[in-house]
This record gives C-alpha cells, structure tokens and sequence, in this order.
C-alpha cells in the first residue's frame, strides 16, 4: 500500500471533521466580538488551535478508517473461528483495557479531575479505573456473544445497580461517573471493539452479527460509570477513616 492508497477518502474525512467543528468555531467568533474580547495575540493562539485540531481529528479519522477498523473484524473472525472459543473473553479484556487507555477524551477527563480536585483524584487512577471497567465489560460482551446472553439481562441491572450506587457515592464522584460513560465511547473504542465484537459474531456459528455484535457501546458506556463509582465509595470510606482518626484525636 502506497502512501496515496492511505489517504484515500481523506477529503470526505476532512470534511466531515470541518463540519463537525464549523458551529464551535462559529459560536466562538460569536462570543468573542460580543463578550469575550480577548486580544489579538490571544485570538490567534485560539486559530491556531482549531486548525491543529482540524488536521489531527482527521488524520486521526483517517487511521482508524485505514487500520483499527480492518484488523478489529480480522481480529474478531480470526479468534472467534479458534477450536477453544473461550479465547474471546480474556482477548477481549485485553483489547478494552488498552484501546480505552490510548483513548484521548478518557486522558482529558483524568486531566481536568485532577486539576479540578487540586490533585486529590490522581490522572492516571482515573485513566486506569476507567480502563479496567471498559476491559470487564468487553469480556463480558465476548461472553455474550460467545454464550448469546440478551443485552437486557446485563444493562438493566447494571443501570439498577449504578442508581443504587450513586445514592450512596459523594456528588463530585456521580458527575465524574456518568461523564466518563460518554468519554469512554470515543473514536478509538468503538471503532476497534464494535469491529472485533462484528467479527467474533460473524465467526460463531448459530450468531447474527447483526444482533450478538450491537449493544457492545451500551456496555463501554455503562462500564466506566460503575467503575468510577466504586472508586467514590472507597474514596467516601476512606475519608470516613480518616475523619474518625482525627475525632478520637
């Protein structure tokens, strides 16, 4: 493959990725000349930014249409065809955990909680928290499809679950909770895992990739919210402990 054969499509990739940003950018010009009025100096660092951001998103676009795409379905059909199919699910534990963890909007959120506790909830614990309940949950869904669990067995419980949890978490850890359910279902996540969920539906005989291989986002999405609010209960114990180490002070 050349290097013309890679930007192939490119232009309707970029356009897309125009479009996307047109009404951000639009609102942005808006609200300087009304509210804002930052200086020049500071306006042209903006410019700058969003045309870097164009041109990333897009290449960025344009590698996973080239490559996550084709090698997750080639993944998928390639374990699910193997004599032990039970395979899927530590492969697919594997691939959630590294595919949320190169995934930049979970980075961003780490970066902004971090900022926004003054470093009491840690970057990289958020990443990994984050990282591990997407891992479960696409072990989870390769098991689904292995052993053609409904969906609705697993998500209504799973939201059930989650309500019931954020009654008892602390209010920052329920907003960072329920934000991460959405950053977690970026481009790099549901590219490559709904790609390797097609292709082990497709490789199993009896299952309907179509049926087996969607629903796989409902999972990522739900995973990160009960994470995070696992991770606020213990955070809620231990600021218990410490509150009655100082009381007996």
């Amino acid at each position: 493959m050349s290097v013309f054969d890679f930007f192939e499509g490119f232009s309707q990739v970029l356009l897309e990725v125009t479009l996307a940003l047109l009404p951000l950018t639009l609102l942005f010009f808006i609200l300087q000349f009304w509210l804002l009025k930052f200086p020049k100096k500071k306006v042209y660092v903006i410019i700058k930014g969003i045309l870097l951001t164009l041109i990333g998103t897009a290449l960025f676009l344009q590698g996973v249409y080239m490559g996550f795409l084709p090698v997750g379905e080639v993944m998928g059909k390639t374990i699910g065809a193997l004599k032990h199919k039970w395979l899927v699910i530590p492969v697919g534990f594997v691939v959630g955990f590294v595919a949320v963890f190169a995934e930049p909007a979970v980075r961003v959120l780490g970066y902004e909680v971090e900022k926004a506790s003054g470093g009491y909830i840690p970057q990289q614990l958020i990443l990994y928290t984050i990282s591990l309940g997407v891992a479960f949950s696409v072990a989870l869904a390769m098991a689904r499809i292995l052993y053609g669990i409904p969906l609705l067995y697993i998500v209504i419980p799973g939201y059930v679950l989650a309500f019931i949890m954020a009654r008892y978490s602390t209010s920052s850890f329920v907003a960072i909770a329920f934000d991460s359910g959405t950053v977690a279902t970026g481009p790099m996540t549901v590219t490559f895992i709904l790609a390797l969920a097609l292709g082990v539906a497709a490789a199993i005989e009896g299952r309907n990739p179509m049926v087996e291989g969607f629903g796989l986002v409902a999972l990522v999405a739900l995973s990160p919210i009960l994470a995070v609010l696992t991770l606020g209960l213990l955070y809620r114990r231990k600021e218990k402990e410490i509150e009655r180490e100082i009381s007996e002070l």
